[in-house]
């Protein structure tokens, strides 16, 4: 089969485009950004890369179009189409699906699905559960929004019957509304976290609570439901019904808890200490996505004992704190954290990590939500925990500058990186921690900081 697939270079759909090259299918695909590490990534695995979305390339004449969210009917400032291949497609009638059905029905039909839901933390629980079941020989599939540092690779077929997936709420494509999550049909299920996000298609939290349920109609009654226990959110969403096994975690009174630091505590289960998990990672939401990942694989097996191990090895995922480079006694770092609560849990972990060293927040406003200003009320509270923040307000449609003020001058705006770059070196101090914050590439800003403090 050929399959083109439309916004290739996103991490899902690359992720998909990996795995159906892995199936024996021909693979090409086109967007409007093709650069690395994706695109190195495809071209490496034989996969042709188009720039753009020209109807040209109709020619090509796949069996299917798989479609990414990406991908809309909106038009330029001079009517034209922003998507010439899509209303070609339309067009022709030719036979096209998004890239959760189309995994859906490719890849995980008859497999044991392991699906990650939740706000934040899915791509490092995918990970760890993920590390967790090869761990314990049981060579599962996986797509992750993200590199898991022990694969190397964001997704793999698997040799086994069981797939672990990171599930996005995020809406499936421009033609189907639904999350994406909705398509994978899970025999396990974790709801690690929930609150209000992607308010571009969200209108309010209930409207995501709503998607969780359908995600919740999907598992099967000999399936098993993995619940945050701290979230009141999950809570409403079990109580429009469950037909499925719940197990809690993190609350006093869950199935599955921890005692002890996030880096070395004992896992109990019913009560009863079961493991003990010592590791290189730290933060109480690390320890919460291990405790998920814990009772997600003991549903398929794998004790907590063996789990407990298996998390001992494991080394993360690319862009979650990790280090850039240190200069001078200063240490650059890379975190994907662009949600409020994701910065402040981020800020806290590295708090805990370096003590009463400065910490210094770096951070661009740059999802979707964000941008919009939704949140811009709350990003005082998630730094509270750093000595100093440096925002970068390109873009932005809301005064960045305002919205800072309960910070005082502990806080800085600047309209491009490299207004950010010089605020930072007239503030950073031999032993300080730079802590980068963006879901996007942050211009680079990682390794100019390192280039100029290195210079200096």
């Amino acid at each position: 089969m050929h399959i083109h697939i439309l916004g290739i270079c996103g991490t899902f759909m690359g992720g998909l485009a990996a795995l159906a090259r892995e199936a024996g299918h021909r693979v090409t695909g086109c967007d409007a950004g093709v650069y690395p590490p994706m695109s190195d990534q495809l071209r490496a695995l034989d996969i042709e890369l188009i720039e753009g979305f020209d109807a040209d390339q109709m020619a090509l004449q796949p069996n299917i179009y798989v479609i990414g969210n990406v991908v809309s009917r909106a038009r330029q400032a001079d009517g034209s189409p922003k998507f010439p291949l899509m209303e070609a497609i339309l067009e022709a009638g030719a036979p096209y699906t998004s890239g959760p059905q189309w995994l859906s029905e490719h890849v995980l039909q008859g497999k044991h699905v392991l699906a990650v839901a939740g706000t934040h933390g899915k791509t490092t629980t995918t990970s760890m559960l993920t590390w967790v079941l090869e761990q314990a020989g049981l060579q599962p599939g996986f797509l992750v929004g993200g590199v898991p540092l022990n694969f190397g690779v964001s997704a793999r077929l698997g040799g086994g019957k069981y797939f672990v997936i990171e599930a996005d709420e995020y809406d499936t494509a421009f033609f189907d509304k639904r999350s994406k999550f909705v398509h994978y049909r899970p025999r396990t299920a974790i709801l690690n976290n929930l609150e209000f996000d992607h308010a571009d298609i969200f209108d309010d939290l209930a409207a995501i609570e709503r998607q969780f349920h359908h995600l919740m109609r999907t598992v099967p009654g000999s399936g098993r439901v993995v619940v945050n226990g701290l979230e009141e959110s999950l809570t409403r969403v079990l109580s429009q019904g469950c037909w499925s096994e719940v197990r809690t975690f993190g609350s006093a009174v869950s199935d599955f808890l921890a005692e002890g630091e996030p880096s070395q505590f004992q896992v109990l289960q019913a009560g009863q200490p079961v493991a003990e998990v010592q590791w290189a990672i730290g933060g109480v939401h690390n320890q919460l996505n291990a405790l998920a990942s814990i009772a997600a694989a003991e549903h398929v097996g794998v004790s907590p004992a063996v789990a407990a191990q298996a998390l001992a090895t494991f080394e993360n995922v690319k862009r979650r704190m990790e280090v850039r480079g240190k200069v001078n006694g200063i240490t650059v770092y890379d975190d994907f954290a662009h949600h409020p609560t994701a910065i402040r849990t981020t800020v806290n972990g590295l708090r805990r990590q370096v003590g009463h060293a400065r910490i210094l927040a770096i951070f661009e406003p740059r999802s979707n939500t964000m941008k919009l200003g939704t949140m811009k009320a709350q990003l005082p509270w998630s730094l509270e925990e750093a000595d100093l923040a440096f925002c970068h307000s390109g873009g932005l449609g809301w005064d960045a500058a305002a919205a800072l003020e309960p910070m005082g001058s502990r806080a800085q705006v600047g309209a491009n990186i490299d207004e950010v770059i010089a605020q930072v070196l007239a503030q950073v101090q031999p032993g300080d921690h730079l802590l980068c914050m963006s879901n996007g590439g942050f211009g680079g800003i990682h390794a100019k900081l390192l280039e100029a403090l290195a210079s200096r």
